[in-house]
């Protein structure tokens, strides 16, 4: 169902993203320093949830730093950014509820699962994108349909034939996975030209909005951490959520949601490996079979999106 036109209010005009420096060099080093820095995200919160970390709990902690450091970072830097006119706030905020939705189910689904699996299973991302796009209306090839086999048979490979894998969690995760496409694609139609640092700051004010509510009406869980947990804690917050979607966003920016999206493989690779260094993970080569053809079924998918995003009606929905 085609959205609604969106009411225009009277504001200020749009914080266009600083036009220097625009080479795609640029671009493509903030895209890999958000990918190593994601790829650290798993393997860190599945050690304080083994530890006992409460999940919502643990998310509301650390998008409450991260949103205070975006919302310091503008203050101190350039206040003006926290203006925005109210259809790209609305935007801005949905796409925040969708990603922290999608936050809360990786969490507590992480906390079912191994590391390693979960990344597997994340590196569907780009698939569910295209498929989004067919529900707005994007053709539907014999390509997908290979795609979309390649991705179910890793799938089914990486949570094991004899459902030996929580099937709740991989539910959950792939719940997750959906929440998490949906934002980028919100990402790329409306808010790529507005500066990163209020796309940043609305967004992780919308995520915090939908965790913390959810916290709150749970009676507040929280399990007291030591000095380790509170480095990991810190760690999340400032790199992997702080740092990175900075990063992240300026990325699209400059390159564009598809070309980022290039390197989810490598978040994907680099998360695996910190799970098995760190964590003593291990996986069998059915897991490692099935991680392939989720990774193959990815590449193909990206293929796809690089030619897809170029085409100009998808960023005319709110404007039609």
């Amino acid at each position: 169902m085609k959205p609604e036109p969106m009411a225009m209010a009277s504001s200020p005009p749009i914080s266009l993203a600083s036009p220097a420096p625009t080479s795609a060099n640029y671009g493509w080093l903030l895209a890999l320093a958000a990918t190593v820095a994601f790829s650290m995200a798993t393997p860190i919160a599945r050690s304080l949830l083994v530890g006992g970390a409460d999940p919502s709990g643990l998310v509301t902690i650390r998008l409450m730093i991260a949103t205070a450091l975006h919302g310091l970072a503008i203050g101190l830097s350039a206040p003006s950014l926290f203006r925005l006119d109210r259809r790209h706030a609305i935007i801005a905020l949905l796409a925040g509820v969708t990603n922290g939705i999608g936050m809360l189910l990786y969490f507590v689904g992480l906390a079912r699962l191994s590391a390693s699996i979960t990344a597997m299973l994340l590196a569907m991302s780009p698939l569910v994108v295209l498929t989004l796009l067919m529900l707005r209306g994007e053709k539907l090839t014999r390509r997908h349909a290979v795609r979309s086999g390649l991705a179910l048979g890793g799938v089914y490979l990486v949570i094991g034939p004899g459902g030996n894998v929580d099937m709740g969690g991989v539910g959950l995760i792939l719940l997750a996975v959906l929440a998490f496409s949906s934002q980028m694609a919100l990402l790329q139609w409306y808010l790529r030209q507005l500066d990163p640092r209020t796309v940043a700051f609305y967004v992780s004010a919308g995520m915090l909005l939908v965790v913390g509510v959810y916290w709150l009406a749970t009676g507040m869980p929280w399990q007291p951490l030591d000095g380790m947990g509170w480095l990991g804690l810190a760690t999340l917050a400032l790199v992997s959520t702080f740092l990175a979607r900075l990063a992240m966003y300026a990325a699209v920016v400059h390159i564009g949601s598809s070309q980022m999206s290039l390197l989810t493989p490598l978040e994907i690779l680099l998360a695996v490996i910190w799970s098995v260094s760190f964590l003593g993970e291990r996986l069998t080569a059915a897991h490692a079979v099935g991680g392939l053809l989720i990774l193959v079924s990815t590449l193909l998918a990206i293929q796809r999106l690089n030619l897809t995003w170029r085409r100009p009606r998808w960023r005319t929905w709110f404007r039609s």
